[in-house]
């Protein structure tokens, strides 16, 4: 138990004792609460602490939360759960957001960032999202990195569309030093007032998203202005709330509530709880580290929270209010979004079928395959073998290299339609031919293994590793067509723009020979997905931990 922590107005924070999950200290609040009643009488003497009491002039404040939906609009098989056969889709999130609502007096509704992505979404050119996100009643939506997909012109027009407050603090333009978007937002519902400050990582806005989607602009870290923001808005609200877009990236793999592997982590967002004073929630964003129960910062009291993303589970944090604005949060847990209990919104489904109209290409069938192709974000996976083969046989080249964090939705089996293909791949990365010798290849390899933004799948080259060594000494053996890689022969590999331009960290691409075509990479799968037509997910094998 800590002793003379404060909150920002003065008064003491009420801790409910911790334990230590993931590195981080983890607070349960329904079990601690009795442990730290236990702890104050023995504690009076030498700790200053105000312990939250409820009573008459209290009242219950229901923030729900989201991130990362990612215009995933339909619902998805939950193979890895008993309880659940279909789990997800915008119209059922928006029928489980109207029964919370509708059962709670005060509440707000927020999103923390991440929802473009898709084939509609790219369409539309975000239109949709925004449509879709003021239908479904959001009070206000932090930008996530792909929100910037079509560049930051695009999304500056795009977002006036949105009839809630688009937030961020932190991204700049170069030219003037003017914020990009609104700053933050003070909402009220039944006489509570939220404020909202919105904030995007360094990591996330330098390297997961194009560089020409993001040039004029610059992002400030975020702890270098957001306690200035606070402390303006502090005063005027009784609970103030971040919604961050910032950690590492975000597992792309459909399965990964049930999968340990996956969890990419809230270290920003725990640093950044542990830095500020005033703050009653973080809603964090990009890693889609679904956290169950809040996680609080021992020496603040900050919480963060977050969902597993694509828009499978809504998110549930209770406060209760007192007079004097003194805040505690009681609860925060996730809701699944169990698409058989919970019925399409017909108005959700009518927005979302009226683009479908617009733009019947997408429902054009393009290929049949025999088996599904799901995703593993750390794995070698079926998709990514079949996505990598596609591009290589395109190109005619070596090696085919697809980036784990670029594959964005399982193939079910199947006819394949343009709208399945482009949500797979969404992005408007061109097809990239290079030219690299054997060591850099070697670089690469190792790069993949460290399995910072995921295990990168390929073709036409093999590999084993122990994931047990450290990173950087994974590497054992690497075969290319059948031989041992030559680290002083030349070879031919393709890529999409963002990673042959050095994306996600992949800097050892800069300065190399490379020929960039007009071609989408989405539209050079589609076609060669076409030119086969009959499609057989690839068996896995060619890349093997020896710690299997």
């Amino acid at each position: 138990m800590l002793c003379g922590m404060s909150d920002y107005s003065g008064n003491a924070i009420s801790s409910h004792g911790v334990k230590n999950r993931d590195k981080y200290w983890a607070i349960p609040l329904n079990v601690m609460k009795k442990k730290f009643r236990k702890k104050v009488c023995l504690m009076l003497a030498s700790c200053s602490l105000t312990l939250w009491i409820a009573s008459a002039d209290s009242r219950e404040v229901t923030i729900l939360y989201t991130n990362d939906i990612e215009s995933v609009y339909e619902p998805i098989e939950a193979h890895w759960r008993e309880d659940i056969a279909f789990i997800g889709g915008m119209a059922h999130l928006s029928s489980l957001i109207r029964v919370e609502r509708s059962a709670r007096k005060t509440s707000f509704l927020v999103d923390a960032g991440d929802i473009f992505t898709g084939s509609l979404s790219k369409v539309t050119e975000g239109r949709l999202s925004f449509d879709l996100y003021s239908a479904m009643g959001y009070d206000a939506v932090n930008l996530g990195n792909h929100e910037f997909e079509y560049g930051w012109e695009v999304l500056s027009h795009v977002k006036q569309r949105a009839r809630f407050p688009v937030l961020n603090a932190n991204i700049m333009h170069e030219a003037s030093d003017s914020h990009f978007s609104r700053q933050y937002a003070v909402l009220e519902s039944d006489g509570v007032k939220l404020g909202v400050i919105g904030l995007m990582g360094i990591d996330a806005f330098m390297n997961t998203m194009m560089k020409s989607n993001r040039e004029g602009l610059y992002a400030v870290p975020p702890d270098e202005i957001v306690q200035r923001l606070i402390d303006d808005i502090r005063d005027e609200v009784d609970l103030l709330v971040l919604l961050t877009h910032q950690n590492k990236t975000a597992p792309m793999q459909t399965d990964k509530e049930a999968d340990p592997m996956v969890r990419r982590g809230i270290d920003e967002d725990f640093a950044l709880a542990g830095k500020v004073r005033g703050v009653d929630l973080i809603v964090g964003g990009h890693s889609d580290h679904g956290l169950e129960e809040p996680v609080c910062h021992p020496v603040t009291g900050t919480c963060v929270v977050m969902t597993y993303g694509q828009g499978m589970h809504l998110g549930v944090a209770l406060f209760s209010l007192q007079s004097g604005k003194s805040a505690e949060l009681r609860s925060a847990s996730l809701i699944p979004v169990d698409s058989l209990k919970y019925p399409a919104d017909p108005g959700i489904v009518d927005m979302i079928s009226k683009v479908r109209l617009e733009y019947p290409a997408l429902m054009d069938k393009i290929a049949k395959l025999d088996r599904q192709a799901p995703r593993k974000y750390y794995r070698e996976s079926v998709i990514g073998n079949l996505l990598a083969d596609a591009l290589r046989d395109y190109a005619n080249v070596d090696i085919g290299m697809m980036p784990a964090g670029a594959i964005r939705a399982d193939f079910a089996s199947g006819d394949l339609t343009r709208e399945a293909i482009l949500n797979v791949f969404p992005f408007t990365d061109r097809v990239s031919v290079l030219t690299i010798p054997g060591d850099t290849l070697r670089q690469v390899l190792k790069k993949s293994l460290s399995l910072e933004y995921g295990l990168v799948q390929f073709s036409g080259l093999s590999l084993t590793y122990d994931s047990r060594n450290p990173i950087g000494k994974r590497l054992a053996t690497v075969s290319v067509a059948g031989e041992p890689l030559d680290k002083n022969r030349q070879y031919t590999l393709v890529t999409g723009s963002f990673t042959a331009n050095g994306g996600e960290n992949y800097t050892m691409f800069e300065g190399l020979p490379v020929v960039i075509s007009d071609v989408l990479v989405s539209d050079a799968l589609i076609q060669e997905f076409g030119r086969k037509g009959d499609l057989y997910a690839p068996n896995l094998g060619r890349q093997v931990d020896l710690a299997d």
